[in-house]
């Protein structure tokens, strides 16, 4: 059997966890609480007004700085064929066909086994006498 002061403390331990406890429930259901009337109204305002997406670049301007990447790329590799692949393709895309055919014209002679290359290049070459 216990002693009168061990008992006490006892007693007053579960006390204290039992406090403990519902300071702890009593803080979360707060933050729960004000995080709902946080979000609720945010989540209302952005349903009722949804913002315009807005493009900060354009295609034609991302395409152009993509260009002047590769160009940068190539004059430090001037043989790089990946570079020299995107490098047409951006060009083509910015209907830039003049500009398009150095770059084929330099990975045809670096592989001259590529028939795609040679098949892209004659058809640049139709789009640009049009």
């Amino acid at each position: 059997m216990a002693s009168p002061g061990e008992e006490y403390l006892i007693a007053r331990k579960k006390q204290i966890e039992r406090k403990t406890r519902i300071v702890t429930i009593v803080s979360v259901i707060g933050f729960v609480g004000s995080t709902v009337f946080a979000v609720v109204p945010a989540i209302q305002q952005a349903i009722q007004n949804p913002q315009p997406v807005t493009t900060t670049t354009s295609l034609e301007s991302s395409l152009q700085e993509q260009a002047k990447g590769y160009d940068l790329v190539l004059q430090r590799e001037p043989n790089n064929q990946i570079a020299l692949e995107k490098l047409s393709l951006a060009r083509v895309q910015l209907k830039d066909f003049k500009g398009a055919i150095e770059p084929l014209e330099k990975l045809i002679k670096l592989h001259p086994d590529r028939q795609d290359y040679k098949v892209i290049l004659e058809d640049i070459k139709k789009r640009e006498k049009k």
